[in-house]
């Protein structure tokens, strides 16, 4: 199947972890992705820790230069919170990104609705969900495809449908969570959605 993945005329992608995981976590699909012919690449900033807030400059830093490299817009692929990154630079910055692709990704309540909520508390939850909330409001007007998984066992399947975006494609996977970086099934649909 993977041998009959759709080919990249070069396209850039920026890949972005999910909590507590760098660069290596997604090393096999940026691997396969360059014997695509697509330009991928790792984000460069360390362990993705809790802070979306403090990190997203710096991932948008980090677009702006690919950006400038490549002469184009960046598709960006995230896992679980590095697609809740994903969406927030593309909805500060559209112009720089030309999709992006999630895969176990909750879009509404925060950590809520994971089984990692326990590293914030109660307060930080409540607050978080509330600060998720008001940014959906703004749309995110670049294509997005968002995976889940109903065997996910990290983030509750239902927290990552997103019925308010205006360019939406949601894929249902049949992968567990940590096991969706090495899902040959994911690998095929991020090289289909980065050709459209």
């Amino acid at each position: 199947l993977l041998l009959r993945a759709p080919r990249g005329t070069g396209q850039p992608v920026l890949f972005l972890p999910g909590l507590r995981a760098g660069d290596g976590s997604n090393a096999p699909m940026r691997s396969f992705l360059r014997q695509k012919n697509f330009r991928a690449y790792g984000w460069g900033l360390g362990t993705n820790n809790c802070d979306v807030v403090g990190k997203l400059p710096k991932v948008i830093e980090r677009v702006e230069q690919l950006f400038e490299r490549a002469g184009e817009p960046i598709a960006l692929v995230g896992w679980s919170l590095g697609g809740v990154l994903a969406r927030e630079v593309a909805r500060e910055q559209p112009e720089l990104v030309s999709q992006v692709i999630t895969y176990g990704t909750p879009v509404i309540g925060g950590p809520l609705y994971t089984s990692v909520s326990g590293v914030y508390t109660a307060e930080e939850r409540r607050e978080i969900a509330r600060r998720v909330a008001d940014r959906n409001r703004i749309p995110i007007e670049v294509p997005i495809t968002a995976m889940f998984s109903k065997r996910d066992g990290i983030v509750s399947w239902r927290a990552c449908i997103d019925d308010f975006s205006p360019d939406i494609t949601m894929i249902e996977i049949g992968s567990t969570h940590v096991g969706m970086g090495i899902d040959p099934d994911v690998w095929q649909i991020v090289s289909e959605r980065l050709v459209t």
